[in-house]
């Protein structure tokens, strides 16, 4: 039994004690302190849960937090929209150093290992231990991002992975296989047809690590060598995928943006039909599907397209419990990880905003099946998850990924700087940080 089970069951013990206490001549017990001490017992613990992503995701953990407080009521949470995953993490780091940090929050895989090995977040394994867990019902293929030095910090929560968005109807009407790309010859092929001068793009997409990462990972290559101590990009595997945005840039088939909202600028301009291609989260596969009903065009979605093989890094968060809490506030960030990760809150969570379910239970259940049969679009992601892996975890990763998008960004803008001078020094200053 959980510890709000003793405090309950001290509470109630309380309470006879003093229905069996001397009154006084007024009637009362004598007993006021004990009263006020029994109130307090039987107050649910308040916890604050942080959350990033607005639209149909924030939707999510907003209804998502109201079942739990209505379905029990030992726990309160109070859930807290905290912007993207960077300001989250910013937000994070800021509030632990003042001592007012979230009980539990979305940690973004690739910053695990960065706040766990700071300290930051609490060690779970005794948690599942207690409560015997099933583990082995979470997807192996989610996990990766779940352990640092082989300790559990974190569950899979809202996972996803990259997938490549199109608009159907334009490759019906250009004469394309309306199934959409499925290798980079037939990408850039699908872009050039598709592109209709100062009309629309073939595809509008941001500099963005998480999409290196996978076309890195199509390439047969990797973001940091097997012992962690040097970049693993600085070859072929990571220059061809530089090679072939500058191509498709300079011809004017791909729009690669360069401020701080390219990512939102991207997925605008496919919404209004300025771009026929986007990559993006399958996070985001509802909300697109309401937009295209919306703009009255057929929505497809793929995986990303092969080079050497398949492959894409996973994304999204894990649900984490901040360290150093007092035992009641541990119990209750746990009770409420444990119920968000559960199979329902899984099959509710990925049916509503279209994050993979992390629970093999839930892929294999009726409702998941009955979806996927009616919406074949949900599936695609789960099937990739084939050749799917985990995100580097090293705690100097995240800078690390600054700095790759940085100088990707700068032979974007600038001609005389070529894919290999731009992966060069991004894995020069990799080093740099991995052997400090």
């Amino acid at each position: 039994m959980k510890k709000f089970g003793s405090v309950l069951l001290a509470a109630t013990l309380a309470l006879t004690m003093t229905a069996c206490g001397a009154s006084n001549s007024d009637g009362s017990t004598g007993a006021a302190s004990g009263s006020n001490s029994n109130d307090t017992a039987n107050k649910p613990i308040e916890i604050t849960y942080w959350y990033s992503w607005g639209d149909k995701i924030a939707e999510n953990n907003e209804n998502l937090v109201k079942m739990f407080n209505d379905s029990q009521d030992e726990v309160i949470v109070k859930a807290e929209y905290q912007g993207t995953y960077a300001d989250q993490h910013s937000k994070a780091q800021a509030a632990f150093a003042a001592g007012n940090a979230p009980e539990v929050w979305q940690n973004e895989i690739a910053s695990v290992g960065v706040f766990a090995e700071s300290g930051m977040t609490q060690e779970l394994t005794s948690f599942v231990e207690k409560d015997q867990l099933n583990m082995e019902d979470f997807i192996q293929g989610l996990m990766g991002n779940s352990y640092v030095n082989d300790k559990l910090y974190a569950l899979p929560y809202l996972r996803s992975t990259p997938i490549l968005y199109f608009n159907r109807t334009m490759l019906k009407e250009a004469g394309l296989d309306p199934a959409g790309p499925k290798n980079w010859t037939e990408f850039e092929d699908y872009a050039r047809k598709l592109t209709i001068k100062d009309q629309r793009y073939g595809i509008s997409m941001p500099v963005d690590i998480w999409l290196y990462e996978a076309f890195v990972r199509q390439s047969g290559g990797t973001m940091i060598s097997e012992d962690g101590k040097s970049a693993a990009f600085d070859n072929e595997t990571g220059i061809e995928p530089v090679k072939l945005w500058l191509k498709m840039k300079d011809e004017g088939i791909m729009s690669i943006g360069t401020t701080d909202d390219a990512g939102t600028q991207a997925k605008t301009d496919f919404h209004n039909q300025r771009s026929a291609m986007l990559f993006s989260s399958t996070a985001d596969l509802t909300n697109n599907m309401k937009v295209a009903e919306e703009q009255g065009f057929e929505l497809g979605t793929t995986f990303m397209p092969a080079n050497d093989t398949y492959g894409v890094p996973t994304g999204g968060a894990n649900l984490v419990m901040t360290s150093g809490l007092s035992p009641e506030k541990q119990e209750a960030a746990w009770k409420f990880i444990k119920w968000m990760t559960s199979k329902e809150q899984t099959i509710y969570a990925s049916s509503f905003t279209g994050y993979l379910p992390s629970r093999i239970s839930a892929v294999e259940s009726d409702e998941m099946k009955k979806l996927y049969e009616e919406k074949p679009l949900f599936k695609v992601a789960v099937d990739q998850l084939e050749y799917a892996g985990p995100r580097p975890m090293q705690k100097v990763y995240p800078e690390i990924g600054e700095m790759i998008k940085n100088e990707i960004l700068r032979a974007v803008v600038d001609s005389s700087v070529s894919a290999e001078d731009a992966v060069a020094e991004a894995a020069k200053k990799a080093n740099a940080l991995l052997n400090k």
